[in-house]
């Protein structure tokens, strides 16, 4: 069955970085474009980051651009999301989603970004 697992999630101190993975099976991985996605409580889930299938562009709305990066490695069906800067509003559940011929969600990694 179709799986996204996301990991890496945890607690950070302002300024701090966190790198966040998403192992994905059950799919075709590399024809997928992947995102991650992010919802902090009482807010609408965001989109912070996308990739194309094969990790030729990449995309980031002006919240994280410059401090998240995205990047993938099809030989282990795997997809990053590398975080740096971190802000307390950044502090979200995050989510990886496969986009293609199905659409696909992980369960969700939490990010906190506190002193």
């Amino acid at each position: 069955q179709v799986q996204l697992v996301e990991s890496g999630g945890g607690l950070v101190q302002p300024g701090g970085s966190l790198r966040l993975s998403c192992a994905a099976s059950g799919f075709t991985f590399i024809n997928y474009a992947m995102n991650w996605y992010r919802q902090a409580p009482g807010k609408e889930r965001e989109l912070v980051a996308s990739i194309t299938s094969r990790g030729g562009w990449t995309n980031y709305p002006d919240s994280v651009k410059g401090r998240f990066t995205i990047s993938r490695d099809n030989a282990k069906n795997t997809v990053y999301l590398q975080m740096k800067s971190l802000k307390p509003e950044d502090t979200a559940v995050y989510y990886c989603h496969a986009r293609g011929v199905g659409n696909y969600w992980g369960q969700g990694t939490q990010v906190t970004v506190s002193s």
